[in-house]
């Protein structure tokens, strides 16, 4: 995650001295230059011998293990008047496949971004100029971050940067000075909310659930909020005293009443529109009606909400293209180890609204949501230490019951609580056992255990027992995809070793393996995800397999040319796969052919979703007149199960295996106090037809499960069912 820029002051700035030419060296990199989520297997060095001109030149070379991609990047420091910026630069490869070198831009957050993706360098080429151009957004952007970026295999040298705005060099270019934000001078409660919470009776519980309505009510609709004159968290701290103390309905609503006035008169809205009839999905307000509060509260609401905000908000925006939603200026509050009681319940009150107002899976959850605020408040309150804390934001997470809901960061007495050490064993839950499948690379199998050997006990636990007791805390569409999250966990300790019992042929065993500090192992792959030389291969001679996990856009013609005259072509989709939708999704239609819809979420009016055209695959010149097979599993999430849908249009498209992970769209990020990060499924996906996605995963036509007689006999049954599908007259 790029750390945000603070916005510069109108008075007189002094442009600072940018080191695009990697001249200046500090540390062993160029200075003011890092290097973007440092990957295993990736190199970025200063190189005195292979240079465009001057000193040094930049090298990212790929040095071996899993390929992946490496960047290194530059945040420009000023903030820029114009339309266009453009980043041009010297690049030369060496033996570069698998993926590209080139250069990657973006104006954050998520305003522009351009990669040379399509037309990046491969091979072994010289010294050549590239250059990408995006607009710039001035009053909007955070921050304008340049990169140069190898992905795949290969090495690549990056030097003689230079960035113009609308064809002027950069050093010339006229600054933007922004006026400051209001809501960002104050501070009056950086240091803590300084709340103190009465006793929670019943009653105090449903007065705070109808404050956090009505706080994020505000927050999205209010036109007066939505520019950016109050700092919406530490407004809450403001009314809270006053408010904890009321002690009755009418002290409680004219609280309310002077605090919402406290805000300005609301100006007639000429441009806002009543919900269509054809939403998927209209905002819900009834709560303004049914929430026991005074007629002259909910009158004011109710005008709120009909001259609601339009147009830009501080708060919220909506990614360009992608349509899901982008919480802008939230403070994480990532210094304070343990939030106070008001920073917590604030931490429920931003979620809650979040996903009331921009989670299209809303209405597919297995909690009414509409409860959830009440259920809620007390645990956050009286949480009482960073963990409690952290183990309850887990579970709110679950409510939503979305695969992509989990925290991303600041998961600190979590992940020590899971484990820093783990039993190298790779294990899988198959017919409703704890089942070894194989061992983390590089690591002799000097366990004992052997494939097919079921776990029954960890520490003299129960699996089963063990299974229950994490399950709240692993949030996820499906059954399938939570339990295969807590297989990858299952095995984590604190010790330096984990007692075993288990069973192997019809026998029980015990024995204490070796747990390895987690850091130190290298990420376990399932026997279908292992690398291979290349990502397709045939198989006795007619049928082709495609692993997607490793494919590359430059694979896609020789795919195309080599398995034409093939019976049938198997893709692997256990994996998560580059965007190459349309390149290769195509080849297997023979007309257009639509494939998924989306909802879209709607700021000018929140709660809001309405369909947006079908996507479709295009009709290519190249045709695959074979079968083809498709294998899915739990592991197969998010954008994989949407490449799985484009290739369901195939006109000879079967779907085998299990149920995917049901979390499909693009992510949002949330961010909570105390430095929690976490995502959600931003896009409601569907079929054409309009059946859902989320939750459902892909649904195979074909259910096949690895069984543990297959899995000691060292088979790969879902493949195994493929080529038996393709063979089939």
């Amino acid at each position: 995650m790029i750390i945000s820029l603070l916005l510069f002051s109108t008075s007189c700035q002094t442009r600072t001295k940018l080191n695009l030419d990697f001249e200046d060296i500090e540390n062993g990199l160029p200075k003011n230059w890092s290097v973007h989520h440092e990957q295993p297997g990736y190199s970025v060095s200063v190189d005195s011998v292979n240079v465009k001109s001057g000193k040094y030149s930049i090298a990212i070379e790929f040095t071996g293990g899993v390929v992946n991609f490496q960047a290194l990047t530059f945040i420009l420091p000023d903030h820029y008047d114009g339309k266009k910026i453009t980043l041009s630069g010297y690049i030369k490869t060496e033996n570069v496949t698998d993926g590209f070198a080139g250069l990657w831009m973006m104006t954050d957050p998520g305003l522009a971004f351009q990669i040379m993706e399509k037309n990046g360098v491969t091979g072994t080429t010289g010294w050549r100029k590239y250059e990408i151009t995006l607009d710039i957004h001035p009053a909007e952007a955070k921050e304008i971050v340049i990169t140069g970026i190898l992905t795949g295999k290969g090495k690549m040298w990056l030097d003689d940067l230079q960035v113009s705005i609308d064809g002027k060099d950069i050093g010339k270019a006229s600054l933007y000075q922004p006026e400051p934000f209001r809501a960002e001078e104050d501070k009056d409660f950086d240091y803590g909310s300084n709340i103190v919470f009465p006793k929670l009776t019943e009653q105090k519980i449903k007065d705070l659930e109808l404050l956090g309505r009505i706080w994020g009510f505000l927050k999205y609709h209010h036109p007066e909020i939505a520019k950016g004159n109050y700092n919406w968290d530490y407004e809450l701290f403001r009314i809270l005293p006053a408010y904890l103390n009321a002690t009755d309905y009418q002290q409680r609503d004219r609280i309310l009443l002077r605090w919402i006035n406290k805000y300005g008169r609301i100006p007639t809205c000429k441009t806002c529109k009543t919900t269509p009839d054809s939403a998927f999905i209209k905002p819900d307000l009834s709560w303004i009606e049914n929430d026991n509060m005074n007629l002259q509260l909910s009158d004011l609401l109710q005008k709120i909400y009909t001259n609601r905000n339009q147009g830009f908000h501080y708060y919220i925006k909506m990614y360009p293209y992608l349509w899901n939603p982008i919480f802008t200026n939230e403070s994480a509050y990532d210094t304070m180890d343990i939030p106070d009681a008001g920073f917590r319940l604030l931490a429920l009150y931003r979620y809650w609204n979040m996903i009331h107002y921009f989670f299209p899976s809303k209405y597919l959850t297995d909690k009414d949501w509409n409860t959830v605020l009440h259920e809620y408040i007390p645990c956050f309150i009286e949480a009482k230490n960073r963990l409690e804390y952290e183990l309850i934001a887990v579970r709110l997470l679950g409510e939503i019951c979305d695969t992509h809901a989990y925290l991303l960061k600041g998961w600190r007495e979590t992940e020590s609580l899971k484990g820093k050490r783990e039993v190298p064993i790779g294990v899988s839950f198959v017919e409703n056992k704890l089942a070894v499948m194989d061992y983390y690379p590089g690591k002799a199998e000097n366990a004992g255990l052997k494939t097919g050997d079921i776990i029954t006990h960890i520490e003299g636990k129960p699996v089963e027992d063990i299974v229950d007791s994490m399950k709240h805390y692993y949030p996820a569409s499906n059954e399938a995809a939570r339990m295969e999250k807590i297989a990858r966990d299952i095995l984590r300790t604190n010790k330096p070793y984990l007692q075993i019992e288990y069973n192997s042929s019809g026998k029980t065993n015990k024995k204490e393996i070796d747990a390895e500090e987690r850091s130190k192992l290298q990420h376990y792959l399932r026997s279908w995800e292992k690398d291979t030389d290349k990502c397709f291969r045939f198989i006795d001679n007619d049928i082709g397999y495609i692993n997607l996990r490793i494919i590359t856009a430059k694979d896609i013609p020789v795919i195309k040319q080599e398995f034409i005259n093939t019976r049938g072509i198997i893709i692997d989709l256990r994996n998560y796969p580059p965007h190459i939708i349309d390149v290769l999704g195509s080849y297997f239609v023979s007309r257009i052919t639509p494939y998924a819809r989306h909802t879209r979420g709607n700021p000018d009016n929140p709660g809001e979703f309405v369909f947006i055209p079908p996507f479709e695959l295009p009709k290519s010149e190249e045709y695959y007149p074979g079968k083809l097979v498709v294998i899915v599993n739990e592991a197969t999430l998010s954008n994989a199960e949407y490449t799985a849908m484009a290739f369901r249009a195939g006109d000879h498209t079967t779907i085998i295996g299990s149920a995917t992970a049901g979390a499909d769209g693009n992510v949002s990020e949330i961010v909570l106090p105390g430095g929690l990060h976490t995502l959600f499924s931003g896009n409601g996906v569907y079929y054409p037809d309009g059946r859902e996605t989320q939750r459902i995963g892909i649904v195979p036509d074909v259910e096949v499960k690895p069984t543990l007689k297959g899995i000691r006999k060292g088979r790969d049954e879902l493949l195994d069912k493929a080529i038996e599908i393709i063979n089939q007259e």
